[in-house]
């Protein structure tokens, strides 16, 4: 998994100054114990939350900061904070990392659990001191079991070293932390899916309100936050907000720092901390090193699955949400993929689209049943076997499912890949309507939204 630098223009070396995620790093790849981790100013920002800022002024640093969540969404993570009740008889209250990083083409979470899971864990002490939790859990993807043995080992080490526990730096706080491995399910990514699942419910989301906030797990308030975004909270709160806010490019409405990444047929696939705001171009040709030779870069995806294909006229947007926004879709987790010119777009949505079917959990209609027919429609295209309107009713599904018309965002993070991959390559989709083909029945009709 590359974090180095590639091409000239960037050979710049990683520093707590520039990369407050990732100047710990090892260059062999290999995890950062307790000891190195201290001696590389490990756990100073929350011997520093812990001395001499109060829980109201961690939240409020964070919130001057403007970090956002890391997961997708992007929800300021100092007005969520805020959420959290202010009444002091509510004691029992938990904080929950979501790392069921199943998002297909990211992988940043791991990286940082891997290699540094004494940050992660610095960053949920320091939160849970502002939040006032007593117990805090690492809600992690199953099938990351290095990542779990890693953790469970630093918890230990910080456990040892009074860092964990009953109180706290003589604070009086107390705070435990466990490693919960989930199941292996996609849907467990959406923060009330994830609680049913830790309480050994089935992974559904849950009506809202009441929020998490007020009634989480096991009833309790509760605060739930990506993995990227916990392993920010150190660097705001040791070195400052003015400093953080720095970080990012000119015309970015986004503070500090991203892990982003490129996959798929391009020279040096990988993930680097970069600042917000830099461009997509640059990204894909500085650090990923452009298509490998014999490709040509066909489409992209800026941040997982479930975000909107782009073409490579779109690749001077900048790495933010308002600058891919701009551009008609999401940055979702940062981490893109390139498509090249030798994939057919049918058979990559066909393939996509079985994933998010799949994963549904079936609890809504639209979702449970609109996806097996996106299914469906694609796989006959695939095969040249479409018929007449098949096109337009992958649309209406499009629409159907779209934000607001579903339980969660499920079904609408996986139909917008779908809309603009027909948008930008129709007829790859019209060349597998059969020439032959039959008028389609009333029920396979595009469904009109809003009718």
């Amino acid at each position: 998994m590359t974090l180095t630098s590639f091409g000239p223009a960037n050979r710049i070396a990683r520093t707590a100054e520039t990369h407050p995620l990732t100047w710990r790093l090892r260059d062999d790849g290999e995890p950062v114990w307790f000891d190195e981790y201290q001696a590389k100013n490990g756990y100073a920002a929350a011997r520093k939350a812990f001395a001499d800022l109060s829980q109201d002024d961690i939240v409020q640093t964070v919130k001057d900061a403007g970090l956002k969540g890391r997961g997708g969404a992007g929800f300021p993570t100092g007005v969520k904070w805020g959420l959290m009740p202010k009444d002091e008889s509510m004691n029992i209250r938990y904080l929950l990392c979501n790392a069921d990083e199943m998002e297909p083409n990211t992988w940043k979470d791991r990286m940082l659990m891997e290699q540094l899971p004494h940050l992660l864990i610095e960053g949920m002490l320091i939160s849970a001191r502002a939040l006032k939790t007593y117990r805090g859990y690492i809600f992690l993807r199953g099938e990351y079991t290095t990542a779990a043995k890693h953790l469970r080992r630093a918890v230990e080490e910080a456990k040892a070293a009074g860092l964990l526990g009953k109180n706290i730096l003589g604070s009086g706080f107390d705070f435990e932390l466990f490693v919960h491995t989930g199941a292996g399910r996609y849907i467990c990514g959406e923060e009330t899916a994830l609680i049913n699942s830790l309480e050994g419910r089935r992974a559904n989301p849950r009506s809202k309100p009441p929020f998490p906030a007020a009634v989480g797990v096991w009833g309790k308030p509760t605060c739930v936050n990506n993995v990227e975004t916990l392993c920010n909270v150190p660097a705001i709160i040791g070195d400052g907000v003015e400093w953080y806010k720095s970080l990012a490019r000119e015309g970015s409405e986004d503070h500090g720092t991203k892990l982003m990444g490129f996959s798929g047929k391009v020279k040096n696939p990988g993930l680097w901390e970069l600042p917000f705001g830099v461009t997509a171009r640059e990204l894909f040709e500085d650090y990923a090193g452009g298509m490998r030779d014999g490709f040509k870069l066909k489409c992209w995806q800026p941040g997982g699955a479930g975000t909107g294909f782009l073409l490579p006229e779109h690749l001077d947007a900048q790495m933010y949400a308002g600058g891919i926004a701009k551009v008609g879709t999401r940055m979702g987790t940062g981490l893109a993929m390139a498509v090249d010119d030798s994939v057919n777009m049918v058979s990559l949505l066909r393939n996509m689209e079985q994933f998010f079917a799949r994963e549904s959990c079936g609890f809504c209609t639209p979702c449970r049943d609109g996806l097996p027919w996106s299914v469906k429609l694609l796989m006959a295209l695939e095969k040249g076997q479409g018929q007449q309107g098949d096109i337009e009713t992958l649309l209406g599904l499009v629409g159907f499912l779209g934000p607001g018309k579903t339980f969660c965002a499920h079904a609408p993070g996986a139909v917008e890949p779908l809309g603009s991959a027909i948008k930008y390559f129709r007829p790859e989709f019209e060349a597998g309507i059969a020439p032959t083909s039959a008028a389609v029945p009333p029920l396979a009709r595009p469904i009109v939204v809003g009718a």
